[in-house]
């Protein structure tokens, strides 16, 4: 998929069918919506909407259809254009918010996403949109073994809430291509939403559009919020856009009838709320809606006030259905209460990070200027107390019902554990950041050098948290995943298939359709190793260190090519060779037995030269196992020479690879004898992979070598903390056949002797 596909035509589909929706319920309401708030409102009503459709597996198909028919419904009744010219300033600030959280992206020139290796849910996040909007409801009927199983039954069949996966995928459906490269279009196209609630919000307490477009664009991208969306955390985007809306929403009106209709708005941000966070996101509507019960029984009626109860009531009992249909609390939110669950945090965040400022990077640090932080900080604070004190004098309630928000994160962050504290913070930042910012522009009145001032701190510190965030952007390495989607498009059905390197993208996504499992990913499948036990989470495994019984379940192996890395057992054989993978095949009519396999070397060195009379004793042994003529196959495999210490000794001339392990963030060049061998950029990897760093003709003899690692620059990632390591740096010859076999008696198996093999097995000949 292209950038310009990904980036503007998918937000723009996206776009039109929540103004569609958003007209439609503007028309149903009476013609009360600000022009603001119709794309917010219409997003909420897609996600309400979506989880009638993809309740039962016999309805998933409507959801598409269904959508586009109610969007181009409410354009219908809404012609002639009720809202006239669109108010620019409010368009401007969403294009603006839109901008800052695509910079780290479309700046690196792919379609691709953010937080990667640092939270795999973003592949969660990939195999539920792709099941819902498939096949629909929770049951996983028709699923072979595989990742793609093993996650959907721990999450889906729990009752994970999906309602923040439906817009992503109905547009996604419409527009084509792969989840991944538009899932963080998704996430910005969510933060856009945002800045256009809090600019709904701010036209209370400032009129003047500039000021009140200042606030909503800076409050819309506090930097614990942005650094959660460059880690894939769309939950808690969503969930910020559905509080402010709500409070954008709020019945304040003083006629009943108004009243009523405002609750049936509000019961719908309450819907999309609980959509997206299960049952328990009402606790963030809790002093909201307290407020607003004291508010009704006070100026009303009981009559009139428990009427108004109901047309909220009613409405959000029916839109949450399906959502409380299979428990009010999902089991797989055990982790938001256990007071020890930090997840990927490395403990609990500081409170304070809830103001929108943090120049660290990477949020879960502290940040390098401590002293200056804590000055921002303080000055935030102040601010902030001069937005609520100028609503509590004005009476603006909607902007006093917005910061109610900031109690329930406090609740949520002193009951619920490390890490729902985190959620909790960065999706209530905005809050606290738009009160800061608000407080700044109203100082302007009064002192204009110190609203200035304030106005410079504020924005300024935020624009200092998100310029180091970019800098330390995981971006997800777009060819090697854009090589996995074309694997699994290829070898669709041709399954089951194990990869032995850690990436929860390739086995929960991208291979699904080939029945995909990850040796240390979730899984279905029993992948144990030799010697006993299985792969933890997170590592990379040869083949020679998996127990070949296990292994040989598998019909099809995506194997990251890797100059240390094994030949697979003869049994397979290679069907597909890329930069970052090989596909290798179980050929047809293999039923057994399984060989008797001999590895050899380690980790660093994939040969070793075997004893004579180890290499006679395995054939021998094949012999009494198997009862038949046995013959010796023996891997070679490649040479590898390492030149981490700046010097490459090579036997002969010819075409070598280089290899570095480890991860690059920026840019890295390898230089041969002064000459530029290659290079890399922002290739990040998991545990025991390699970043391919060129290839090119070498003589025999010594050459210089030398890797250069640039600095932070101008594109994303590039300043990223901490620095990972890399090493060791290894050259192969490319023009060997790979995992070359060589076949001998078992009479003749001196012939092996002396040599050194990947691997030797015993294989009975028919």
């Amino acid at each position: 998929m292209s950038l310009f596909a990904a980036w503007v035509v998918y937000p723009l589909v996206l776009l039109a069918l929540c103004v569609g929706l958003g007209l439609l319920v503007d028309v149903l309401a009476g013609r009360r919506l600000p022009g603001a708030l119709v794309p917010p409102v219409g997003l909420a009503a897609l996600i309400v909407v979506a989880q009638f459709t993809t309740w039962s597996e016999a309805t998933s198909e409507l959801t598409v259809p269904l959508i586009c028919f109610l969007a181009v419904l409410g354009v219908g009744f809404s012609l002639p254009w009720r809202f006239g010219r669109p108010d620019l300033w409010a368009v401007g600030v969403a294009l603006a918010v839109f901008a800052v959280f695509a910079a780290p992206i479309v700046l690196s020139g792919h379609p691709t996403f953010a937080g990667y290796i640092k939270l795999d849910d973003t592949a969660t996040w990939f195999a539920l949109t792709d099941r819902v909007m498939d096949h629909g409801g929770r049951s996983l009927s028709g699923l072979e073994p595989s990742s793609y199983h093993a996650t959907l039954e721990f999450n889906l069949a729990g009752g994970y809430p999906v309602g923040v996966f439906l817009p992503f995928g109905t547009a996604q459906k419409l527009v084509g291509g792969d989840l991944a490269w538009v899932f963080q279009p998704y996430v910005t196209f969510l933060a856009a939403m945002l800045s256009l609630g809090i600019w709904q919000i701010a036209g209370g307490l400032l009129r003047q559009p500039a000021r009140r477009a200042l606030v909503a664009f800076v409050a819309a991208q506090p930097a614990l919020l942005f650094g959660y969306a460059m880690w894939g955390g769309v939950k808690e985007v969503a969930a910020a856009v559905f509080i402010v809306l709500a409070a954008a929403l709020a019945p304040v009106a003083v006629r009943d009838d108004a009243l009523r209709r405002d609750a049936a708005l509000l019961a719908l941000a309450a819907g999309a709320l609980v959509g997206v966070l299960s049952a328990g996101g009402l606790i963030w509507l809790g002093p909201m809606l307290l407020v607003l019960a004291f508010f009704a029984l006070r100026n009303f009626p009981p009559r009139d006030a428990a009427l108004q109860a109901l047309a909220f009531v009613v409405p959000l009992g029916l839109l949450v259905l399906p959502v409380v249909s299979s428990g009010l609390v999902p089991p797989t939110s055990s982790p938001l209460t256990d007071a020890h669950a930090e997840g990927n945090l490395r403990g609990p965040l500081n409170a304070l990070q809830v103001l929108g400022i943090w120049p660290a990077g990477d949020f879960r640090f502290d940040p390098d200027g401590t002293i200056v932080t804590a000055v921002l900080i303080a000055l935030t604070i102040a601010a902030a107390a001069v937005a609520l004190l100028v609503a509590w004098r004005k009476r603006h309630r909607k902007t006093l019902l917005y910061a109610s928000a900031l109690l329930a994160c406090a609740v949520i962050v002193i009951a619920g554990s490390p890490w729902a504290g985190g959620k909790a913070l960065a999706t209530a930042s905005p809050v606290a950041l738009s009160l800061a910012i608000a407080g700044a522009v109203l100082l302007l009145r009064a002192d204009r050098p110190t609203g200035l001032a304030l106005i410079v701190v504020v924005a300024g510190g935020v624009l200092w948290s998100n310029l180091l965030a970019y800098g330390g952007a995981d971006l997800a390495p777009y060819g090697q995943l854009r090589e996995l989607e074309q694997i699994g498009h290829e070898f669709a059905g041709e399954g089951p298939t194990l990869m032995t390197e850690y990436n929860p993208y390739g086995a929960r996504h991208f291979l699904r359709l080939e029945d995909g499992e990850g040796a240390s990913e979730l899984r279905t499948r029993p992948v144990p190793l030799r010697g006993g036990g299985e792969v933890e989470k997170g590592y990379a495994v040869d083949t020679d260190e998996l127990d070949l019984n296990g292994l040989l379940e598998f019909r099809t192996l995506v194997l990251r090519r890797s100059p240390v890395r094994s030949r697979p057992p003869s049994p397979y054989r290679l069907v597909r060779s890329g930069k970052y993978y090989e596909v290798w095949q179980r050929r047809e009519g293999f039923t057994g037995p399984v060989p008797e396999h001999l590895p050899y070397g380690d980790e660093s060195n994939p040969v070793a030269v075997p004893e004579c009379s180890e290499i006679g004793g395995i054939g021998l042994l094949a012999i009494q196992n198997q009862s038949r003529d046995v013959r010796l196959i023996a891997a070679h495999h490649a040479p590898v020479f390492d030149a981490t210490d700046g010097n490459l000794q090579l036997p002969r001339a010819g075409e070598y690879a280089a290899w570095l392990e480890g991860s690059v963030r920026g840019a890295v060049s390898l230089y041969v004898d002064g000459e530029e061998f290659g290079e890399a950029r922002q290739e990040l990897e998991n545990e025991g992979s390699f970043v391919p760093m060129g290839e090119a003709h070498l003589d025999a003899g010594r050459h210089e070598v030398e890797l250069r690692f640039g600095g932070a620059d101008l594109h994303p990632g590039s300043g990223g903390f901490p620095r990972p390591e890399t090493g060791p740096l290894l050259f192969a010859p490319t023009g060997e056949e790979a995992g070359r076999l060589i076949s001998v008696p078992v009479a003749e198996s001196n012939r092996l002797c002396g040599k050194a093999w990947d691997w030797i097995e015993a294989v009975g000949v028919e």
